[in-house]
């Protein structure tokens, strides 16, 4: 998970970051909270799209419309609330928001791991990002397909793509010194590993091969990857 405690709980789905509050607390408390965790975090959420999940709690217009603003103010779209109250469900609408989530394609579940395979969630992207795609996940990315000058990849663990990387990529986003990039063509437009950044080096390989980049000695570098 992105962050969960006994208030609040965030999780990637397929539309973005699903926000899910307690259905117990005061609404400015939980959503300080919320902010809170964000801010601590800002290179992983900025730019994310939110859906907010409060249960039966009773939302009103203006509670909605402040935390809508204060999540604009640190470039995140809220643009849903999923709620069973029918204070919630007209507040939402009334703010142009949606009120369910798109059920036919299904959210992107963190799966339960025995902790005898040491293993961390992950997200298969099972085509080529073009262009403007940009995939948030809070776990481990893997990219079956190329990765596309001005697509983006942000994760909070480690990025395998299973073809050219020539997009800009973050894994580590929540701070995972540890993360690392994989591609079977490595020269994307920026890389960033938690707070390490690097660029490609203008002049092209002739031969493009299966490379890794990690953080060593405070800095990030590339070698050879064999798959």
């Amino acid at each position: 998970m992105v962050s969960r405690d006994d208030s609040f709980a965030i999780k990637g789905i397929r539309e973005g970051l699903l926000v899910t509050l307690s259905a117990e607390g005061e609404w400015e408390a939980l959503t300080a909270r919320v902010l809170a965790r964000i801010d601590e975090k800002q290179a992983f959420f900025k730019g994310a799209r939110v859906a907010l999940d409060v249960g039966e709690r009773p939302v009103l217009p203006h509670e909605m419309d402040s935390f809508r603003l204060l999540l604009n103010k640190r470039e995140i779209t809220l643009w849903a609330v999923i709620s069973s109250s029918h204070t919630t469900q007209t507040s939402a609408r009334h703010a142009g928001l949606e009120t369910a989530l798109v059920t036919s394609q299904g959210g992107l579940e963190s799966p339960e791991v025995s902790s005898e395979m040491q293993g961390a969630p992950g997200l298969f992207v099972n085509q080529t990002m073009r262009n403007g795609r940009t995939v948030r996940y809070e776990g481990h990315v893997t990219v079956f397909g190329d990765v596309n000058a001005g697509a983006q990849i942000i994760a909070g663990g480690s990025v395998i793509v299973w073809g050219k990387l020539r997009g800009i990529v973050h894994a580590g986003a929540l701070g995972d010194e540890t993360a690392f990039v994989c591609a079977l063509d490595l020269a994307p437009t920026q890389l960033r590993i938690a707070g390490y950044i690097t660029v490609s080096p203008e002049d092209k390989r002739r031969k493009p091969r299966p490379e890794i980049a990690l953080v060593r000695n405070g800095r990030i570098i590339a070698e050879s990857w064999n798959p």
